[in-house]
């Protein structure tokens, strides 16, 4: 196969044609009509592709019953424009075919109105007008209180709000904000797709989505917040069962993303700000904003646009842009050192948390290296195990560390997949063979 031809299709694997061209084919619609019109018009711009993929969803959508959840939503009618915008913001009213039994198909439209009504109108500006209306103590705390419990995150791509349906339901509502409209769109049309192929106890839950005013997707509120939030900004500190019941589910979580899906998927953004914590404490990996397709018969993408965060970013990534399941298996081994150590990943005085540890992970000193809100209730096997994941994770060569299938091994005590890994001689690689006589 041509270079160019090779370079075009391991670019369109994670563009948001090739994810929802993807979801498409894997779900029950007509997938020879969609392939048809795309594959007609060889190496077209992003735009032309996108239009074309709207254009053969609206005509399988006259095929189709109403709209399953609300009858009162009907899409606009497709002008003859040259705005992508106007072509892309439609798409997603027909990715729920009615009389699906595609789990997906349980997706929710909302629209603006109801975004709003459910979030307080996401509108910060509003509250602070009615503090600057108020002159009493008593509603300057109320006010503050109540923007603090509906913007529960923000980052540099999105803000997330949480939002009560008319049904009572709690969700986060997150509402995609950097770049141009159409890399909103873009943005949104990846993640979404993405969303499509993953259903895992340790994944986020979609429960739906809004194209009207914005790009919006809507979750299910995690009871707990984020790990992040639980770990570091509440009085109430996780105990040692919890902390190891969050390793093992997020760890479960990333082998499924990387061997359990249709295709291979590459977070790229694993750290504990996007770690869930449902009931009792189950761990959902969500944001997949950043996430990439790895196409089976590539080893890693080359990536020119540098995006993550710091403290979880893998030096082959730092270096050369590569990207691949290695890239998420250090980011967890991050994650478990914070997990041991209750320390962040980059404090505020900007220390590398994995730079703290390593002298201290081949010293094997564990009183250092365990949170001191722990004391001595933990269980000694299990954090030997977490710690020696952690410590092959974080190898600074990519092809030292580990698969997410032996990481997942070792956290449940079987080391027997490593021993093809004795080279690495990390204390607790020594210590974990020494315990298995």
């Amino acid at each position: 196969m041509p270079t160019a031809e090779m370079d075009r299709q391991k670019q369109m694997s994670s563009s948001p044609v090739g994810v929802l061209e993807d979801f498409l084919r894997s779900s029950d619609w007509d997938s020879n009509s969609i392939a048809s019109d795309l594959e007609a018009q060889p190496g077209p711009k992003p735009a032309s592709r996108w239009r074309s993929l709207v254009q053969s969803l609206w005509s399988k959508s006259k095929q189709e019953a109403p709209h399953p959840f609300d009858d009162t939503i009907r899409p606009p009618p497709i002008k003859r424009s040259n705005s992508m915008r106007e072509l892309i913001s439609i798409a997603p009213f027909f990715l729920v075919k009615s009389g699906s039994n595609n789990l997906n198909s349980l997706w929710k439209y909302f629209t603006l109105s109801e975004l709003q009504t459910a979030t307080n109108n996401f509108n910060a500006g509003y509250l602070c007008k009615l503090f600057h209306h108020c002159f009493f103590k008593h509603i300057y705390i109320l006010t503050c209180s109540f923007l603090a419990e509906n913007l529960i995150g923000k980052g540099g791509y999105a803000e997330v709000y949480r939002g009560s349906l008319r049904d009572g339901q709690l969700v986060a509502i997150k509402r995609l904000i950097k770049g141009t409209p159409d890399e909103i769109i873009s943005d949104f049309l990846s993640e979404l797709g993405i969303m499509a192929h993953v259903k895992h106890q340790n994944t986020a839950k979609l429960v739906g989505y809004g194209v009207e005013g914005g790009m919006y997707l809507v979750l299910e509120l995690s009871p707990h917040g984020s790990l992040a939030s639980v770990l570091y900004g509440s009085k109430v500190k996780l105990d040692w069962k919890i902390r190891h019941k969050i390793a093992l589910g997020t760890a479960d979580g990333l082998l499924y993303l990387h061997q359990g899906c249709q295709r291979r998927i590459i977070h790229r953004d694993i750290k504990a700000a996007n770690v869930l914590l449902a009931e009792n404490f189950e761990p959902q990996i969500c944001d997949f904003g950043l996430a990439k397709w790895l196409p089976e018969k590539w080893t890693h993408h080359i990536v020119s646009k540098f995006e993550g965060t710091f403290g979880y970013l893998a030096p082959e990534y730092l270096m050369h842009g590569i990207v691949d399941e290695k890239t998420d298996v250090y980011a967890f081994g991050v994650l478990l050192l914070e997990l041991v150590t209750g320390r962040r990943a980059l404090d505020y005085s900007q220390q590398s948390l994995v730079i703290w540890a390593r002298p201290l992970l081949r010293k094997s000193d564990i009183e250092e290296l365990v949170d001191p809100s722990l004391g001595k209730n933990y269980d000694a096997r299990q954090l030997n195990r977490v710690l020696l994941a952690a410590s092959l994770c974080v190898q600074q060569s990519s092809i030292q560390r580990p698969a997410m299938s032996q990481v997942v091994k070792v956290l449940n005590s079987d080391i027997s997949s490593l021993k093809c890994m004795r080279k690495i001689r990390t204390a607790f690689f020594r210590k974990a063979f020494a315990e298995e006589g």
